[in-house]
């Protein structure tokens, strides 16, 4: 693999933005895409996260598909169905921004605990990763579920090395923390301000 697994979603962020600072739809998504590759190395243990994440970057790109010049902007996805009252519902694109959000918190707050702490095994990073974002939104079954898919996550060493490839992970990983980060906080900034972002899974 020419450079790390951070490297192609380290250019495409360069294009998220507008002039204008407002999140794009279809470079966030693409983005989140690019991560899917990244969740794949988890093999079985991740597999419920790839498919929700897989299954919400589809809900949103068919809307943006819909039309592209209506929903340029990533919130103009919401705003459309706050203002026809379709937001709250569990098949809506808000609720698809939402949980899309909350499962790419888990993932930077995976990488920032492999960076600050190398001496952490995989599942540490996980579970801590886990109890400091999906956790809370989960029901007592998802949470069931997430510890017994913890038992199979791959040995942190050979993780690193897959997602590595020839470039230098560590800058990268950093770098796409640093800057992938904010947007979540963003989103959840976003979604708090028309009072969707405490929306819990069924």
């Amino acid at each position: 693999m020419e450079g790390t697994a951070f490297a192609r979603p380290l250019e495409e962020l360069k294009h998220v933005r507008s002039k204008e600072g407002e999140i794009l739809t279809k470079p966030f998504i693409d983005v989140c895409k690019m991560m899917l590759p990244v969740i794949d190395k988890f093999g079985a243990a991740m597999a419920a996260v790839k498919a929700d994440v897989g299954g919400n970057l589809q809900r949103l790109e068919k809307k943006y598909l819909s039309s592209p010049s209506e929903f340029n902007l990533l919130y103009g996805l919401v705003r459309a169905e706050v203002a026809s009252k379709t937001a709250k519902s569990s098949s809506s694109c808000t609720n698809a921004l939402l949980w899309l959000t909350r499962a790419m918190d888990f993932l930077v707050e995976l990488f920032h605990d492999l960076l600050d702490h190398p001496d952490w095994s995989m599942t540490q990073a996980c579970t801590n990763a886990y109890s400091k974002s999906l956790k809370k939104w989960h029901n007592w079954l998802a949470t069931s579920s997430f510890s017994i898919a913890m038992k199979l996550v791959p040995d942190r060493k050979k993780f690193l090395e897959v997602v590595g490839g020839s470039g230098d992970l560590t800058a990268d990983m950093r770098s796409f923390c640093e800057k992938y980060g904010p947007l979540l906080q963003e989103n959840h900034k976003f979604l708090a301000s028309v009072g969707l972002d405490n929306m819990k899974g069924s």
